[in-house]
């Protein structure tokens, strides 16, 4: 297989710049397989497309307002996003701008009044990555109090094709969002509502959480020709006990996003519940536990995409074709689809 067959041409004005509200009024693509037309619906709908016998799965990993604005010293700005913490209390790994101005030992602190964060450079650990040591009031920040230390100073980190800036932060927060560790959101996890959860639960559906860290591995961009060349790094992940004996038991599990996926098959591979994955799911590959995924429409060449041609194989280009000439709107504000929905809707 080719990058270039995981190549579309997405126009700039389809990349969803706002999401849309409330957050299950997104479109809702529902693919039924091979030789079936597909059915425009709303993700409001998918609480009548689940019934007794399913897990709903999500992850409940939370963003940290993880993009730190800088100055140096000398009054230069800097900017810093943190990406994982490390053992050692206060150091972490980040990606670093401007790198190659920025020595090791450079002392960056925050322009915001009142704030009393400090940034010490490290050196590089993989290309493009360096340690940091951040501190608050000469404390560590590490993760269990990082959120609390960045209020105010750090922003929730967008990706850099949303140019317009949301009024309210929570919005790139799922509704179920708990433990803040990740640089991005599980974006298809935006779409549901309390409500929503609760007419899924009504239907006799279970909906589970699992965590996945979302970091560099998820939205690293794919440099090479031929992916199996392409090194995607690790992310935290867990899965609780309850969730796996749940989805061990399902007729059918419904991974909504391509987090959650990583997350259960990887526990599938390794056999063990918490830890980090390289899961790299392409073509060919056997998904050991989802049987469905609710996802967004993604990045051209990403490995997201290469995900869901190892899910529908290269039929996803017929269901992006239909949505680019529908009107959906694509990338992290944008609609979803709902693919492996052979036989749906189940009775309650």
């Amino acid at each position: 297989m080719r990058m270039d067959e995981l190549d579309y041409d997405l126009p700039a004005d389809r990349i969803a710049q706002h999401p849309v509200e409330p957050r299950d009024a997104a479109r809702l693509l529902v693919d039924r397989g091979p030789g079936q037309p597909v059915e425009h619906r709303h993700v409001a709908d998918l609480a009548g497309l689940v019934g007794q016998g399913d897990v709903v799965a999500v992850n409940d990993t939370r963003v940290l307002p993880a993009r730190l604005r800088l100055r140096k010293r000398s009054g230069g700005e800097a900017e810093v996003l943190l990406l994982e913490p490390m053992a050692t209390a206060g150091t972490w790994t980040a990606l670093v701008r401007p790198g190659r101005r920025l020595r090791p030992g450079t002392v960056l602190r925050s322009p915001v009044v009142g704030a009393d964060l400090e940034v010490v450079v490290g050196d590089e650990v993989a290309p493009g990555t360096r340690t940091v040591e951040v501190s608050a009031g000469g404390d560590p920040v590490d993760g269990e109090v990082a959120e609390q230390a960045l209020a105010g100073i750090g922003e929730v980190p967008l990706p850099p094709y949303i140019r317009i800036d949301l009024d309210d932060p929570e919005r790139y927060q799922t509704v179920f969002a708990r433990a803040p560790a990740s640089v991005a959101a599980p974006t298809a996890g935006l779409h549901l509502t309390e409500p929503l959860l609760e007419r899924i639960r009504a239907r006799g559906a279970r909906v589970e959480s699992v965590e996945l860290v979302v970091g560099v591995a998820t939205f690293r961009p794919v440099t090479v020709d031929d992916p199996a060349d392409h090194v995607i790094g690790s992310e935290r992940y867990r899965v609780p006990e309850p969730t796996w004996g749940a989805c061990t038991e399902a007729e059918r599990v419904v991974a909504i996003g391509t987090t959650t996926v990583r997350a259960l098959e990887s526990v599938a591979a390794t056999g063990a519940l918490t830890g980090r994955t390289d899961l790299f799911i392409r073509r060919p590959y056997h998904f050991a536990v989802v049987d469905a995924l609710v996802t967004n429409f993604h990045m051209p060449r990403s490995t997201l995409l290469l995900m869901l041609d190892a899910f529908v194989g290269s039929r996803w280009h017929h269901l992006y074709d239909e949505a680019l000439a529908t009107g959906y709107r694509f990338l992290s504000f944008g609609d979803a689809m709902l693919v492996g929905a052979t036989g749906w809707p189940r009775s309650a």
